[in-house]
Order: structure tokens, then sequence, then C-alpha cells
């Protein structure tokens, strides 16, 4: 049996290295990437080289850095079976306190980096008529919390990327799965970029404070749960037949997000029929 290939973009820690881990541990051929190889994640990345995972360098929000792993990539692989959209960072905060060149960073990690990965390996999954991609999202990318409007806002823009895709690929054979984590303990909560404008915090006063009782909250919250459910469930969907994997799965399972879902989609899925276009509707999708 010819052995699968994946790649896990922000694979340096969290959902992104236990999915990488996790994958190998049943035998794909997986290229773990991530930014600052030879640097600052230099010690992940020797660790998931000896594991037996190819570690390439790439900066979802080059195109340059995405051109050329993509190049190392396939040249070695020859074709890539699944391809998991996990690289994101978490922007929090007073939403007005966040400048517009903030928040243009939030997303273009968050939204245009999965974007520019796509346009570097669908082409090869369209010309095979195959494959999977992955999107990791958030409990967040279906509601609102306040003061995470810069990071939600990218969250529910990824999912609208991922979900209008899986309409245009379905006839291409490829799937798309979106995985929505509520709150855990990884890496994201050290690295947590708050707004930039002190002024506007000060400004609202007693109303920040809010936003330090939310943060502990989904803190506590995190650390209840452990993060390789996430992973788990990203394998889960790699290893499912083509056409069956549903669009959107929740970890763990959250009756009000899968509620959420649940009464979506059958509206989604008249509204694409209503335009003549129900030959789109992938067959998990019907």
């Amino acid at each position: 049996m010819t052995q699968r290939t994946a790649i896990v973009t922000g694979a340096s820690s969290g959902f992104g290295r236990l999915t990488a881990q996790t994958l190998a541990a049943d035998g794909w051929r997986v290229y773990a990437t991530m930014r600052n190889v030879a640097t600052t994640n230099a010690g992940a990345a020797t660790d998931l080289k000896k594991a037996g995972i190819s570690v390439v360098e790439l900066d979802v929000t080059s195109d340059a850095s995405v051109d050329a792993a993509a190049k190392t990539i396939l040249s070695e692989a020859g074709a890539v079976d699944v391809l998991v959209n996990n690289a994101g960072t978490g922007f929090f905060g007073i939403e007005e306190a966040f400048t517009p060149a903030a928040a243009e960073r939030q997303f273009a990690t968050n939204v245009i980096g999965p974007l520019r990965v796509n346009r570097a390996f669908l082409p090869s999954m369209r010309e095979r008529r195959s494959g999977l991609v992955v999107y990791v999202s958030s409990v967040v990318g279906r509601m609102i919390v306040p003061f995470g409007g810069i990071y939600t806002a990218s969250k529910w823009a990824l999912e609208a990327l991922a979900e209008t895709s899986s309409y245009e690929l379905a006839p291409f054979g490829i799937d798309v799965a979106i995985v929505e984590p509520g709150a855990y303990a990884t890496d994201i909560f050290g690295k947590i970029t708050a707004a930039d404008d002190s002024a506007r915090v000060t400004a609202y006063g007693d109303v920040a404070k809010y936003s330090e009782q939310l943060s502990e909250r989904l803190g506590a919250s995190a650390q209840e749960r452990d993060p390789q459910e996430v992973a788990d469930a990203i394998v889960r969907l790699a290893k499912a037949a083509a056409g069956t994997r549903p669009l959107r799965t929740v970890v763990p399972e959250n009756p009000a997000i899968e509620g959420i879902n649940d009464a979506v989609a059958p509206i989604q899925r008249e509204i694409i029929k209503s335009f003549g276009l129900e030959a789109l509707l992938p067959k998990a999708h019907v």
C-alpha cells in the first residue's frame, strides 16, 4: 500500500505538532512546516525529525517562503493527500484598541495564510482529483465573545473561505473539513497578542477588567482538556473515506456549537440549490 503524505502548517507546537506526530505514528509521510527552523524553533524541528518527520521552513505570510516549501515538498513527495492548515495566531483585547495595522497582521496569518498555502498545493490535488484540506478553526468561528473581535473575525473569515472552497473543490474529488476546537492548553495562551493602542485600552476603564476575567475562565477551561483530542480528530478525518467527511467537527463535543452547525447546514444547502448549484454540493453535505 502506497504511503500517504500529509502537510501540517504551524507544526512547531500545539495542535500542529501533535497532529504531525500522530500522523507519523500512524504510518503517514509527514511534512511539518514552521517558521525559524534554524533558530527559535530549532528544538521542535529536531524532535520532529527524530520521529521520522520531514521539517520544512514555511512562513504562511510570505509568497516566497510558501512557494519554496511547496517546490521542495512536491518534488520529494510527488503528491499530497492531506493538507492541514493549522498555522495561526491569537489577538485578544478591546477591539477599538487594535490599530488597523495590527488587525491586518492577524488576518495575514489566519486568513490570507491558508489561502496562500492552498494556492501552492491545490493544483496538484486537482490534477490527481483527490485530497483533503483541513482547516483548524475554533468554536469562535461560529460564535462571538467580547474582547475576541479581531481573532474571532479572522476565524469567521477562515470558515467562509473553507466552506466556499468545499463547493468549488467537490467536482475535483477534494474534500474540505473544518475542525472547531474549544479552549485547550496549548502554546497559543502564552503567545497572545494584546491590543497595541494602550491609550484606547485605558479609555475603557473598568470594562477592560472583564477581558482579564474572560482570560482566566478560558484558561481554567483549557487546563481540563487534552489537546491530543484535536490531533486525533484531524487524523480520523484524514483516514476517513473520501466523500464521507463532515464539513465541521467540534472538539470536544459542544451542544451549543453543534446546534448552530446543525441549524445552519440545511439552510446553506437550500441556498446553494436555489442558485441551481446542487451539483457542487459535496456528497457528505447532501
